[in-house]
């Protein structure tokens, strides 16, 4: 009975709003089955429907695309049919507007201009039939930035509102890709729509937290004002971490790259929300932009020294494949980068603000992060202090994006600064904390605070749109000051080859950075090294440089003894994080002479390596005893596994020496061998496999022409070499391409000549066994020191 009454008060509720006079707002999504409108615009414009139902405007819908209405409208209705309500939407009341939102929404045709000129008809019809006044039209060009121009052109020619009545044209970056694209895409704009009736979104600045920075400086001035400067801020992180690749967007990637996609726009828009001077009027667009150039003014030059860039190892071979590419292509676009950016003013004279963005990093997470000097003297032990008193501690103000570790987004302030003035309207304390910590401090040192009720970006911006606050879009001035920042770096890199990093977990250390005076370097050296080929020369042209790849996949090079070290530091660094993942690794090694020096080095350096763990196989083994000095296994032993306390559990020897005999078929050896692989190594997939190569190309026990070679699913095989001993058992090539991780070590001149071929003859994968090596789902890198490499 209850619901009934709801029902029906609700319904005469909206009878009555609908017959007051109010004006009447048409809202035009151009690109209405794109991957964003289907995602998150129709979403957005469905929440703005339901928070603005019984406001001062009514509104109705239009989506278009190039299609005609047989097959743009059932794929936009498709997309309407999945539309859902906020929480605190009671489901009655949620159902009711979906279904006025349903009837209020049509679709149309928009290709030509007189497409255009037929939906301003039926504008005009929609606005007459319900005697409606209109108070504007809104344009959401939801599409390539090539089409803006002449969408706009159509749209001022024949889809401008009565006098009297607003024009708003919204626009997706990306805004250009350096400045002159920029600046020849705003003058295109510029004549046919006026400034005030341009929208650029950027939806980053619709992210809670950060749409939030101004009014919390704002409410907080009091407390903020006096240590908002050089003296007591010591950096500004502005963070964007994904985890996801470019893979199927590398037409988008290689044209703009990670500083045109999300540091030129984004994080830079941050940068002027954190440093400009507080507005005394925080509803004042105009101061709010006025104070935003202001920053722009002061900023210092980028240069070579301001940044480090980096390219995730996949990224060539994704770029190859979808763009057509032949076998030898490499961009050197970043993916990643770590950018230092000063201002040239007093109150942030020498404070760094470390803009980083990347791609296949190890985490999905963005946050500001205000990091305070630590100024105080402290006596006492730090553990019998109280956590909100203690100066010792890091001060730090966090403006927290989402995901990560927190997961939802949030302003975190640490207790031993102040407690901050927030809008209970908007945003609550959390008194409950997760057992993390954030920045090598628990939760509970922190004031916390979380928004009332979660939105996405869209749902944000999109009312400020229809309120005309400008405050969180870009406008022309804006747009082409960022571009005068960031252009000269875009061109100083262009020419720069970015380093390589595995992607994920793996990178380790390989990203880190740091920032010395107004320089930014990797911590660690890049494993891309320049050498001169005569050591007696040291005239600039004397130099060689070796490439950051090798047949398409990451290259290491250096001297033997320095490669060595690089292996051994990488096979670490990916058993650490196997074992702290999934408690155990999985490592093939190969014989002959390659790995000796690398077994020598894992036993003189790397203790700490999760040895308990590890379970020792064999990539192939000489058909000799295991005693026998010509076995694989023997020098595996001699010159590492003795060293350490192994269970003997974890270590697999190649039963070669079965039943007082050598490698005969009828013992069924191999089977043996890969039944253990197939009871021990989770889908049969070795965690890192070892090899090496032969002059002749050859690699594991698979020599060229070999019948092993074309054995397919077996993932052991007895095999023939031309040396003696003749007879071997191998890893199958269907064993090794199913490892995670894949190391080729190619080590002395006498294995240049092999190199070098292998190097030129890019287009012939299966010329010789080790180029077959191509891991399906794994990381494949090559280790060549100089000697190999150069000759």
């Amino acid at each position: 009975m209850i619901s009934v009454v709801y029902r029906l008060l609700l319904c005469a509720s909206l009878q009555v709003l609908t017959t007051e006079s109010k004006s009447h707002i048409s809202v035009v999504l151009v690109g209405a089955t794109g991957d964003l409108a289907r995602k998150y615009l129709w979403q957005g414009l469905f929440q703005s429907y339901v928070e603005q139902d019984g406001g001062a405007h009514s509104l109705s819908f239009y989506g278009g695309t190039r299609l005609s209405s047989s097959e743009g409208s059932p794929a936009m209705y498709e997309i309407l049919k999945g539309l859902t309500c906020l929480p605190n939407v009671p489901s009655v009341r949620c159902a009711l507007l979906k279904d006025q939102f349903l009837k209020s929404t049509q679709y149309h045709q928009l290709d030509t201009q007189e497409d255009y000129s037929s939906l301003d008809t039926k504008i005009k019809e929609v606005l007459a039939q319900e005697e409606l006044e209109e108070g504007g039209r809104l344009f959401y060009l939801s599409v390539p930035a090539f089409a803006y121009a002449d969408i706009a052109t159509k749209i001022n020619a024949t889809c401008r509102p009565r006098t009297g009545s607003w024009l708003r044209v919204v626009l997706e970056k990306p805004f250009g890709h350096d400045l002159n694209s920029a600046q020849q895409l705003a003058e295109e704009l510029q004549k046919v729509l006026r400034e005030e009736e341009m929208y650029r979104i950027d939806h980053y600045l619709g992210k809670q937290a950060i749409a939030h920075i101004l009014h919390f400086r704002h409410d907080n001035r009091h407390s903020l004002d006096p240590i908002w400067n050089q003296h007591h801020i010591e950096r500004v992180e502005i963070v964007m971490k994904e985890t996801i690749d470019s893979k199927g967007r590398t037409s988008f990637y290689e044209q703009y790259g990670v500083i045109c996609d999300v540091i030129q726009n984004h994080l830079t828009e941050i940068l002027t929300f954190v440093t400009m001077e507080t507005p005394v009027n925080i509803s004042d667009s105009e101061e709010i932009h006025r104070n935003k150039m202001k920053v722009y003014a002061s900023l210092e030059k980028l240069d070579g020294r301001s940044a480090v860039i980096g390219q995730y190892q996949a990224y060539n071979a994704e770029v190859r494949q979808e763009l057509k590419k032949p076998a030898d292509y490499t961009s050197n676009v970043p993916t990643f980068a770590g950018i230092a950016v000063f201002l040239g003013s007093p109150q942030w004279d020498n404070v760094p603000f470390i803009l980083t963005a990347g791609k296949a990093l190890d985490e999905r997470v963005g946050y500001t992060r205000i990091v305070f000097r630590n100024q105080a003297f402290c006596l006492q032990n730090e553990s019998t202090r109280k956590a909100e008193s203690s100066q010792c501690k890091q001060r730090q103000i966090i403006f927290y994006v989402g995901h990560g570790d927190l997961n939802f987004p949030a302003i975190l302030v640490s207790k031993n600064l102040f407690k901050p003035v927030m809008k209970t309207s908007g945003w609550k304390q959390v008194t409950e904390f997760p057992d993390i910590q954030m920045f090598g401090l628990p939760l509970s040192d922190y004031y916390i605070y979380t928004p009332v009720m979660q939105k996405d970006a869209y749902a944000v911006l999109i009312p400020q749109i229809l309120q005309a606050k400008r405050d969180s879009f870009v406008n022309t001035e804006d747009l082409l000051a960022s571009w005068k920042v960031w252009t000269p770096l875009l061109k100083k890199y262009s020419s720069v080859n970015p380093r390589i990093y595995p992607g994920g977990a793996q990178n380790g250390d390989l990203l880190d950075f740091t920032v010395a005076g107004r320089a930014v370097t990797f911590s660690r050296a890049n494993p891309v090294q320049i050498i001169p080929r005569d050591s007696s020369h040291q005239n600039i042209g004397d130099y060689k440089v070796t490439e950051s790849s090798f047949r398409g996949s990451a290259l290491v090079s250096a001297k033997a003894e320095e490669l060595i070290a690089k292996l051994a530091s990488h096979l670490h660094r990916v058993a650490d994080t196997t074992t702290q993942k999934f408690g155990k690794f999985h490592l093939a090694v190969s014989g002959g002479s390659s790995p000796v020096g690398l077994f020598q080095r894992l036993a003189t350096h790397h203790h700490t390596f999760p040895w308990k763990h590890t379970h020792f196989w064999m990539v192939d083994e000489r058909c000799v005893p295991l005693n026998d000095p010509k076995s694989n296994f023997r020098s595996l032993h001699d010159n590492l596994l003795q060293h350490f306390k192994i269970p003997y559990i974890n270590i697999h020897p190649m039963p070669v020496h079965m039943n007082q005999r050598l490698c005969v078929e009828e013992d069924h050896g191999a089977d043996l061998y890969a039944n253990d692989i197939r009871m021990l190594v989770n889908s049969t997939s070795f965690d890192f496999v070892l090899l090496g190569t032969g002059a002749d190309g050859h690699t594991a026990s698979l020599f060229p022409k070999s019948q092993a070679l074309t054995s397919d699913g077996a993932l052991v095989l007895f095999s023939e070499s031309s040396e003696k001993p003749h007879q071997r058992m191998t890893l199958s090539l269907t064993a090794i391409n199913k490892a995670k991780n894949v190391a080729i070590l190619i080590t002395g001149k006498s294995k240049h000549a092999i190199v070098s071929k292998m190097s030129k003859e890019v287009e012939k994968p299966h010329k010789w066994p080790v180029t077959m090596v191509q891991p399906s789902d794994g990381k494949l890198v090559w280790f060549i020191d100089y000697d190999a490499l150069f000759g």
